[in-house]
């Protein structure tokens, strides 16, 4: 079987923040860190080449296939940002109705920038996810 390609790594998360050369989406970077850092209680983590993640656990599927992953994280692409859902709490439908412009692919929850998306909302949305991660994987 596959081995999981994203793993933690030990590439510092501020460098990796101070290279991005769009100054907006590094403010925005930096402000999800503390968000994110803020809801999980946990410090980032380089994930890969480019996502920065907070916390981990363990998955293992039906299929046999298992890995680990971050709780909940995001990455910086070339246009927009990217903020890790990787499980669908209870009210997250009702809550992407009032985040404001995005767009949500299985758990991939996309955005231009931070300012166009209510951020206590995305707030609750992360809790949610990393808590329904907690309750499938603990």
């Amino acid at each position: 079987m596959a081995e999981n390609k994203t793993k933690a790594t030990d590439v510092n998360v501020d460098d990796y923040i101070a290279a991005i050369t769009d100054e907006g989406q590094r403010q925005d970077c930096e402000a999800l860190v503390k968000l994110l850092g803020k809801v999980t209680k946990l410090k980032p983590k380089m994930w890969g080449p480019s996502i920065i993640g907070f916390g981990s656990y363990h998955y293992k599927y039906d299929s046999g296939r298992e890995g680990d992953m971050c709780l909940t994280g995001f990455a910086a692409r070339k246009s927009e940002l990217v903020v890790y859902l990787v499980a669908e709490g209870p009210d997250q439908q009702a809550l992407l109705a009032q985040l404001g412009k995005h767009r949500m692919g299985k758990s991939c929850l996309y955005f231009r920038k931070l300012s166009a998306i209510d951020t206590s909302v995305l707030e609750k949305l992360v809790r949610g996810s990393v808590a329904e991660i907690k309750r499938r994987y603990s």
